[in-house]
């Protein structure tokens, strides 16, 4: 440090501290009064900056290993259950029923099946029962010869056909008519059918793995499922627990999509604590596919930003927020005035709260940004999106209000 030049320098005091990555920091001060007030600057001096090196990077809530079984992602005792079962039919080709409601990743459990069987190394074949009318499906199944109908110009194998020697999984399979539930019972008795338009029979060695999200043991009680369709089908049965009953994989889940986006766009983003509390306690009526369809857009609409908390997510999902106390009587000096919101439009009325809300805040904390965000419960960077979104620069007439 260089004398003024209009008195001597001061005494000097240079203090080091190795760091915990590795290297050494070094301070030195100059002192007003003697040595030992130019060490104690220097000792405080250091501390600070040993501070500032050494902080710790933001937490990610979902760092840690992902727990998985077979490409479906889970940890949570109702999941562990349903491996655990996997296990045990692996080295079997029995029929499996895989029950649970839409999103709950059936297919995925068909897959798993599939993948540790002995016929791994064969094809593995899906349709989607309730996609197609009666005729339609009856062809896409069973095939068809040329001529068997209407725009039938060249024989078509069906996916039994196709799915020969490997596992063919039916999807919402009580959709299908009680004239198909017939065919599908002989394939699964004798292992043969016929396409149609066709007169000789096929006959396949395919493992059936079917799914639906429909009670169908109802169904067998009122006749619109056969029942000795039912018993065929229900060999081994399997329940794909809701979202909603296996929470504490919400964390996992979250990792593994944010992960694969990731890889596929070469960056890496982080949720924040607060927004992942509001994750885990939504319902979930989609299941696992909402969830990934909600991590999806969160990743798009958080554009470069590497932090994603919960004034992205969808309405629907962020929490509610704390009931706030009903306002004092008119009579006392705290009552605000009331805002003169626009008539008849929920979309301007909400704006315009927003946007009172906001220039309030910004008034109150002197234009400083990070008080402001705090107070509204969103992040600094949203908020400064949103004051030059509703041209708010001004407000509180301080310039940009920066820290």
């Amino acid at each position: 440090m260089e004398s003024d030049g209009n008195r001597a320098d001061g005494p000097r005091a240079r203090v080091e501290r190795a760091l915990s990555g590795g290297g050494t920091l070094a301070v030195e001060v100059e002192g007003r009064a003697d040595r030992d007030d130019a060490e104690r600057l220097a000792q405080r001096a250091l501390a600070a900056a040993v501070a500032e090196v050494e902080r710790p990077a933001p937490k990610d809530p979902l760092a840690g290993p992902i727990e998985s079984y077979a490409g479906i992602v889970g940890g949570s005792p109702a999941m562990k259950q349903l491996f655990h079962m996997l296990d045990r039919i692996k080295n079997s080709d029995a029929t499996v029923l895989v029950l649970g409601e839409n999103g709950t990743g059936k297919e995925l459990v068909a897959k798993a099946i599939h993948a540790q069987s002995r016929r791994a190394k064969e094809a593995f074949v899906a349709t989607n029962c309730s996609a197609f009318n009666d005729n339609l499906l009856e062809s896409e199944l069973f095939g068809h010869r040329r001529g068997a109908f209407t725009g039938a110009v060249a024989d078509k194998p069906g996916l039994f056909q196709v799915a020969d020697g490997g596992t063919f999984f039916m999807d919402e399979v009580g959709d299908m008519s009680p004239a198909l539930q017939v065919k599908l019972l002989r394939v699964l008795q004798e292992g043969v059918f016929m396409p149609v338009g066709g007169t000789d029979t096929k006959k396949v060695d395919v493992r059936i793995v079917a799914a639906t999200n429909r009670e169908i043991a109802e169904m067998v009680k009122t006749g619109a499922f056969r029942e000795d369709l039912y018993y065929r089908l229900h060999v081994v049965s399997l329940r794909v627990p809701p979202l909603r009953e296996r929470r504490e994989d919400i964390p996992r889940l979250v990792g593994h999509f944010l992960a694969r986006l990731g890889a596929r766009d070469g960056r890496r983003k982080v949720l924040t604590a607060r927004a992942l509390a509001a994750l885990e306690a939504h319902e979930w009526p989609g299941n696992v596919r909402e969830l990934e369809n909600e991590m999806e857009r969160v990743w798009v609409l958080s554009g470069d930003e590497t932090v994603i908390d919960e004034d992205l997510l969808s309405p629907s999902v962020r929490r509610p927020r704390r009931a706030v106390s009903a306002p004092p009587p008119p009579a006392a000096a705290s009552v605000a005035p009331a805002l003169d919101l626009p008539a008849g439009s929920l979309p301007d009325a909400v704006e315009a709260l927003e946007r009172q809300m906001i220039t309030n805040e910004l008034r109150k904390n002197k234009g400083n940004k990070t008080r402001t965000a705090d107070a509204l419960g969103i992040s600094r960077r949203n908020l400064i999106r949103k004051v030059q979104g509703y041209g708010l620069e001004d407000a509180t007439g301080r310039g940009d209000g920066d820290d």
